[in-house]
């Protein structure tokens, strides 16, 4: 079995999700007792935070390198960054690292294309809604993302810094949500990505107006067919 390499912290509530899944998962191909051989880097998400608020994405690249540099020291065999939003710096923690980063933003790509979804809305932080990094990597895909309006983006962005990162979970906020994926059926849209790795802990993907891709479990299944990949025995991922 490879060994996965986490970036965590951000938020931990997301990271155990992360955790809980690619085990689940590991388990669930070999059987028994068996789980993932894990390592986690949990950094200190406040400290993130101040670097998103001040637009230092240079200094938050060089803190997530450096955070995939000791991973990869201690044996990791691929790197993941938990988290949507810091895959607007992916390429300078790849370029740190001589294992392959495993990208949340790919591999969701992937998934839509596999259910042959094109026009998918995305929920997310402000910053990866609106940044562009993320509808380019889609669109190297074939794939053309919607955003909600400017008034419902800052309040998911709210939700999820407000609410989620802090494992508090609202009736009113899951309202929300489901609204504006209503408003974005109405205008096209054929799917939802929960493209922040704590919305799953808000929406379940499987109860939506639209097909739902959760980015979370996505991710965390991709982590986990890198590890078994050369595992005999190993059941295959659905």
């Amino acid at each position: 079995m490879r060994r996965i390499g986490l970036i965590g912290g951000m938020s931990f509530e997301s990271t155990a999700v992360y955790y809980r899944l690619i085990n689940e998962m590991v388990r669930d191909r070999l059987g028994g007792l068996a789980s993932a051989d894990i390592l986690l880097h949990s950094v200190n998400f406040s400290e993130v935070v101040e670097l998103q608020k001040a637009g230092r994405w240079d200094l938050a690249a060089a803190h997530l390198a450096a955070s995939a540099g000791k991973l990869a020291q201690a044996g990791a065999d691929c790197v993941l960054i938990c988290t949507n939003t810091m895959h607007l710096i992916a390429d300078e923690v790849q370029a740190a690292v001589d294992v392959p980063l495993i990208n949340i933003i790919d591999e969701t790509a992937e998934a839509l294309q596999a259910r042959e979804l094109k026009r998918p809305l995305l929920l997310a932080t402000r910053y990866t809604m609106e940044h562009g990094f993320y509808a380019d990597g889609m669109r190297k895909h074939g794939i053309e993302i919607m955003v909600p309006d400017e008034h419902d983006r800052a309040a998911m962005h709210d939700i999820i810094f407000g609410e989620l990162c802090s494992g508090t979970v609202s009736d009113a906020s899951r309202a929300r949500a489901l609204a504006m994926i209503e408003k974005a059926k109405a205008q096209g849209a054929d799917s939802v990505i929960l493209g922040c790795t704590e919305i799953c802990l808000l929406l379940d993907p499987e109860r939506l107006p639209l097909p739902g891709l959760d980015s979370t479990a996505v991710h965390a299944c991709a982590a986990v067919r890198f590890a078994l990949a050369d595992h005999e025995g190993a059941r295959v991922a659905a």
